[in-house]
C-alpha cells in the first residue's frame, strides 16, 4: 500500500496497488487535483484517519530528528497513517522522508531526489555562533535567535 501526499495528486502519480491517504490532503487540493483525490477515493482509495498515540509518535520521532517546527498537522497525520498502515509514504517533502526513514518506513518520491541520509538537525546561535544538539527558545550563553543547521 502506498500513503500519498499532495504532491502525488499535483504531479499525476499513478501508484500500482492499493493507496490511502487522508482528509486533509484533499483540503490542500484545488481544481483538476481536487478531482483527481475525488476519482482515486471513488476508485478505491482508503481514506484514513491516524490515531492519536501514532501522532504523538510521529510528533516524538520528529522532535528526535529536528524537523518538528517544519512539519505540518498534515505532514504529521501522513506520516501516521503510513506508520499505522505498514505501507510506502508517496512524498517529495525532504522533512516527511528524514521522519518516515527513522521510523523505518519506505518513502517513494516523485518529482524530486528523495534524502541520501537521515538527519539529526543542531542550532546555531547568530549571536554568539554556538552550536546545540537540542533546539531552545534562545541561546542560553548570549540570548540570541537559534537557527536550525544542517550537521554536515
Amino acid at each position: 500500500m502506498r500513503v500519498l501526499d499532495a504532491s502525488a495528486f499535483i504531479h499525476g502519480h499513478d501508484p500500482d496497488g492499493p493507496t490511502a491517504s487522508i482528509p486533509a490532503v484533499k483540503e490542500e487540493l484545488e481544481g483538476g487535483h481536487a478531482l483527481r483525490f475525488d476519482a482515486m477515493e471513488g476508485g478505491g482509495m482508503t481514506v484514513h484517519i491516524p490515531d492519536e498515540a501514532s501522532l504523538r509518535r510521529i510528533t516524538r520521532a520528529a522532535e528526535e530528528s529536528g524537523d518538528a517546527d517544519v512539519l505540518s498537522e498534515t505532514d504529521r497525520r501522513l506520516v501516521a497513517a503510513a506508520f499505522e498502515l505498514d505501507a510506502t509514504l508517496v512524498t517529495d517533502d525532504y522533512a516527511m522522508q528524514n521522519v518516515a526513514e527513522r521510523l523505518d518506513l519506505d518513502v517513494e518520491v516523485i518529482a524530486r531526489d528523495g534524502i541520501t541520509e537521515e538527519r539529526e538537525w543542531q542550532w546555531q546561535c547568530f549571536g554568539c555562533g554556538r552550536v546545540f544538539d537540542e533546539e531552545k527558545d534562545r541561546c542560553p550563553i548570549c540570548g540570541s535567535e537559534l537557527t536550525r543547521k544542517n550537521p554536515s
